[in-house]
């Protein structure tokens, strides 16, 4: 029996991408290099030795994929800024060339009566701040303070939401705990160090952006939550998961969100870290009003207490290939006290099991946890294998299936009470992802990477109906 769910009135429907991801261009117009540019150089980094130097070439696409965005009838647009595009040494004179193109694509999406939302940072941080220690050094959080200003100068008249960070967990412990991210380093203390300062870049941003716009801009960070479960219900895994939970989240909500870190996480980590490298004054300047919280959800987290067995299975090194999604734990990023293990499938393309009534659960708590701010969800989406099939289209009803349910997922947390107020479809195009390189698909739009050749798939043309009546059948 089918089943008709409507959102509520005002509900904001987009899809995203990120600069990096699409943009192309690497060396144009006087970009500068990113810690990716240099990321994806080193042997061994990125599958097949991808590159983002082409991407999708949306640089000089911008006119055809915003007509691309209106064909599909997206209200709103999730984007993020290349810094090196707009300040090539991450800090000094801004490229006029590079503030131009958003300028443009501001522009043109407002011209579609398509609402942009700017994301200023998706991992992509300027290669002269890492040689000075990136985000383990301090300085970094005001030189993105100053970038903030620049963006919120030159574009605040037009873009009603500003974004700070995306996904900071995945800079700082993918970054520098994994080493599966820019800059590749394996330093659980570091990874620590360096989500401070993303911390304190988010809130020097978001006061240095509130100078410079008007009263009705809004200001938000986008999250990657975790819906973190225990293995088992021994006491052990249960801490385990409490222990995760304050590293994959409460590390980035409570100063955001409460102006403190969590006393768990502060004693959880104190043989990691002696946290010295919190200044006094650095969390009244973390927790800033926030309009908006960003949650960006794939599937939830398994874990388990760090035993010798357990141990003996880890390499040391976050597994995420679909290909090992039965392959025994791995180290949780960040910790040496829990493992992630693998769940039952059915599992996306990228070894991601499939688990709706986690996102529910995840944002119902949440909304229970952090009462006073609406949420958006600023990413959701699926990895498969598309194909162009010899009639011209590409028939994608796993990816279909997987967002109408997490679509009911998010209904069914409205209808508990929790206050999400939108949904953007990860991603608009296929495109450069990350350590994946070309190989992994999530776009509703699938590119031709020898042509660069746009098609819609059969999930863009469903969302599009989605949108259009602002109701979900299932």
């Amino acid at each position: 029996m089918s089943q008709r769910l409507t959102f509520p009135e005002h509900f904001v429907w987009g899809s995203a991408t990120a600069a990096f991801q699409i943009e192309g261009a690497a060396a144009e117009d006087g970009r500068g290099p990113s810690i990716w540019d240099t990321f994806c150089r080193e042997e061994g980094r990125v599958h097949n030795g991808d590159t983002g130097d082409v991407a999708c070439d949306h640089y000089h696409r911008l006119t055809e994929d915003l007509d691309l965005m209106q064909s599909l009838g997206l209200p709103s647009y999730r984007f993020s800024v290349s810094w090196s595009r707009v300040q090539p040494s991450g800090s000094g004179p801004v490229n006029p060339s590079g503030l131009d193109f958003y300028t443009r694509l501001v522009d043109g999406l407002l011209e579609r009566n398509i609402t942009p939302l700017l994301t200023l940072y998706h991992w992509d941080l300027p290669q002269p701040l890492q040689d000075a220690g990136g985000w383990t050094n301090r300085e970094t959080a005001e030189r993105f303070a100053d970038y903030a200003e620049i963006l919120g100068r030159a574009l605040g008249d037009r873009v009603p939401t500003f974004t700070t960070l995306n996904e900071p967990w995945c800079s700082a412990f993918l970054g520098h705990a994994s080493g599966v991210h820019a800059p590749g380093f394996t330093d659980n203390g570091l990874a620590l160090k360096a989500a401070h300062h993303l911390n304190l870049a988010h809130g020097r941003a978001v006061s240095a952006l509130r100078a410079v716009t008007g009263p009705d801009t809004k200001m938000s960070v986008t999250l990657n939550l975790a819906q973190v479960y225990a293995n088992t219900d021994d006491p052990a895994d249960l801490a385990a998961a409490r222990h995760v939970d304050a590293i994959a989240n409460r590390i980035f909500l409570d100063p955001m969100l409460r102006g403190s870190y969590p006393d768990d996480l502060l004693a959880g980590t104190a043989h990691l870290t002696d946290w010295s490298f919190v200044a006094d004054g650095d969390l009244a300047a973390i927790h800033q009003p926030l309009d908006v919280l960003g949650i960006n959800f794939y599937a939830p987290t398994n874990v388990a207490a760090a035993t010798e067995d357990l141990r003996a299975q880890v390499t040391g090194r976050w597994v995420n290939d679909p290909s090992q999604a039965d392959a025994g734990p791995s180290a949780y990023p960040g910790t040496d006290r829990a493992f992630s293990i693998p769940q039952p499938g059915p599992y996306t393309d990228m070894g991601w099991p499939i688990r709706p009534e986690a996102f529910t659960e995840l944002l119902v708590r949440v909304s229970k946890d952090y009462p006073d701010i609406p949420l958006v969800i600023t990413e959701n989406g699926c990895a498969y294998p598309d194909v162009l099939s010899a009639d011209g289209a590409v028939h994608d009803p796993d990816r279909i299936d997987y967002v109408a349910r997490h679509l009911g997922a998010v209904h069914a947390a409205i209808e508990a009470g929790a206050d999400v107020r939108g949904y953007y479809l990860w991603s608009l195009m296929d495109n450069f992802e990350w350590a994946w390189g070309y190989s992994k698909r999530f776009g509703m739009v699938h590119v031709d990477y020898d042509t660069l050749v746009r098609t819609p798939k059969d999930s863009a043309l469903w969302f599009r109906d989605v949108i259009a009546t602002n109701a979900l059948e299932l």
